[in-house]
């Protein structure tokens, strides 16, 4: 694994927010590091909508959401001083499984070697009953360095 790809999942929160913050400045202009950021997407059960086109219709407005969120942490990045050439936008859509899992499939395929999450700020009772996306990633993720931001 190269240490020096940093995958960071990223969402619509200020947590999020914090952790690109913290990789523009870790990073900085150093040509040496290559940055993810990665938005996955798990969609609404179809059963939960009155019809086909309201499911339709909340999942386009998710993905435009989702887009929106990467390009502004995106400049976030270019504004903090790294290059476009080393930087990179991704967008999964899943309906499935686990976003935790989805970031750490992608980590394996595309061989990163840190992972940056926020950390959502969810209780320790919330997160023994619910778990949560940083916390599934610090215990399952494999063979790279994982960076949870407060």
């Amino acid at each position: 694994m190269n240490y020096k790809k940093i995958l960071v999942a990223v969402d619509a929160s200020e947590n999020a927010r914090r952790a690109v913050e913290y990789v523009g400045e870790i990073i900085g202009s150093s040509p040496d590091f290559h940055v993810t950021l990665l938005y996955v997407i798990r969609y609404a059960e179809r059963d939960l909508f009155p019809s086909e086109e309201a499911w339709k219709s909340k999942k386009r407005q998710e993905k435009n959401e989702a887009i929106d969120v990467l390009d502004d942490l995106y400049n976030l990045l270019i504004k903090k001083g790294l290059e476009e050439k080393t930087l990179k936008k991704e967008l999964i859509e899943i309906e499935d499984f686990s976003i935790a899992q989805a970031i750490m499939d992608y980590q394996q395929k595309k061989g990163y070697g840190t992972i940056v999450v926020g950390r959502r700020g969810m209780s320790k009772a919330e997160e023994f009953l619910f778990g949560s996306i940083s916390n599934k990633i610090v215990h399952y993720a494999k063979d790279c360095a994982v960076w949870v931001i407060e």
